[in-house]
């Protein structure tokens, strides 16, 4: 479902900075392949609110072959350096994350884990100024209690795939995923522990602040 007109989302497209060949190179590969990456807006937004917090500690659940990590490695890097945690089930994946993430120069700031993405944080030393969460959506609830000890107080939690392409709006959905998604969207933002907003870019981003 396009929640922007199409003009309106290419208008969007086009304001975000140039970015490296490698870049442009995965974005490519998804366009092509028709792989679930954040793209260009949402890209550069999480590269803002990490800018703005200063995030040095940044953990990923869910990190595909390495685009949204690239955005995050960015922000740290500017921000004087520290760690990206890139997480994937699969190896093949994980390699290929490497090899673009190595031609971007950010090898030295990612941390690769091919293993289950929330027991990873939870054996994971916290706390981190910055958790991205895009895992599979019926996971998303149970994923807070442990993202929340894990984030520390002041930081911020980004949860992708929140408009769920309009199935939240389906009533007649009640699959796991779709679920999942009101559920977790209910429980942060009716929680005292959280100030969130849902930014209606691409499939929606929930950007939350830990209070």
């Amino acid at each position: 479902m396009n929640f922007l007109d199409p003009a309106v989302a290419k208008y969007l497209d086009d304001l975000v900075p140039e970015r490296p060949a490698e870049m442009r190179e995965m974005e490519r590969i998804a366009n092509e392949t028709n792989f679930p990456i954040i793209g260009p807006v949402s890209g550069h937004l999480c590269y803002l609110v990490a800018r703005m917090i200063g995030a040095r500690r940044i953990f990923e659940l869910g990190s595909g072959y390495g685009y949204s990590t690239a955005w995050f490695a960015k922000a740290v890097r500017e921000n004087g350096g520290g760690e990206v945690h890139h997480v994937v089930w699969d190896a093949e994946l994980s390699g290929r994350a490497r090899t673009h993430l190595d031609r971007l120069g950010y090898s030295g700031l990612i941390k690769y884990h091919v293993a289950e993405a929330v027991e990873t944080l939870r054996n994971a030393d916290g706390p981190f100024d910055l958790i991205f969460n895009d895992i599979n959506k019926r996971d998303y609830p149970a994923s807070i209690d442990v993202i929340t000890p894990k984030l520390r107080r002041g930081g911020v939690l980004i949860i992708d795939n929140m408009l769920w392409s309009g199935r939240i709006l389906d009533t007649a959905d009640q699959s796991p995923d779709t679920d999942g998604v009101r559920t977790v969207t209910r429980r942060i933002m009716t929680s005292s522990d959280w100030t969130a907003s849902i930014v209606p870019v691409r499939d929606g981003v929930m950007v939350a602040h830990r209070t």
